[in-house]
């Protein structure tokens, strides 16, 4: 049985992110979309597995994926394929073969988010889907300030919507924060992220940015002595790329 490894690039403005599962089940998601192509190219029943679940309305430039098959089409093939009948907010960008024992979600050491926030006077017609406008300007001082509380490894339980089963302890690489005249860009470095981590940080990154909180909070926010603000609007969140050996 061959291992496919899909690299994926989608809007995901009208779906329910990568799966939607449990008593909010829907079947309007980007991987029900990518499986219905593949059921149809293989006439199999695929497991898909991703490196990252994408929250709803969340974007991806980099999604990886892999699902096993016993179809002998080349590469090229099972590319051309999937881009002929896949929705035009899903692209696949690039198809490979790998080993056997890749997995998506279990090899990945490294994932990246970037937020886009528009900061200038006039919000953007054409990047209003696709980015937060911002009226106030957030200070990139204390945002920064308050990334050196968040990196490292740390529980992350508060910064997560929903309880985890699992190890709550991730450890967050880095945080940059980028600005120009028009755009600031926020981008997150961990090696995993807990259900809405990376829009609760950056909400609340937001938050101090602004002048709403001290940079402080973050810690109190650790210490469960203090809530995290709302997470961020979805529309300017991008799953940027994820990293393997």
């Amino acid at each position: 049985m061959r291992n496919i490894r899909l690299t994926i690039e989608y809007d995901g403005s009208r779906y329910q992110g990568w799966s939607r599962l449990g008593k909010d089940e829907s079947t309007n998601t980007i991987s029900n979309k990518i499986i219905d192509v593949i059921r149809k190219m293989t006439d199999e029943e695929p497991e898909l597995c991703c490196g990252m679940r994408t929250e709803a309305g969340v974007h991806a430039y980099g999604q990886i994926a892999n699902f096993k098959t016993d179809s002998d089409m080349d590469v090229v093939e099972i590319q051309r394929y999937l881009n002929r009948y896949l929705p035009m907010d899903i692209a696949i960008t690039d198809v490979r073969l790998v080993p056997e024992r890749f997995h998506a979600q279990l090899n990945a050491r490294a994932k990246i988010y970037v937020y886009r926030v528009t900061i200038n006077s006039v919000p953007s017609v054409f990047d209003r889907k696709y980015a937060f406008h911002s009226f106030r300007r957030p200070d990139k001082s204390l945002m920064e300030k308050a990334s050196r509380y968040l990196t490292g490894e740390h529980d992350f339980k508060n910064f997560s919507s929903s309880k985890q089963s699992k190890s709550t302890v991730k450890e967050l690489f880095k945080v940059e924060i980028y600005e120009d005249m028009e755009e600031m860009q926020i981008t997150l470095v961990a090696d995993d992220f807990l259900h809405n981590m990376q829009r609760l940080i950056t909400g609340t990154l937001l938050d101090i940015g602004i002048g709403n909180r001290p940079a402080e909070v973050i810690k109190a926010i650790f210490a469960g002595e203090a809530e995290p603000s709302a997470p961020c609007d979805p529309k300017g969140m991008y799953l940027q790329e994820i990293i393997y050996k």
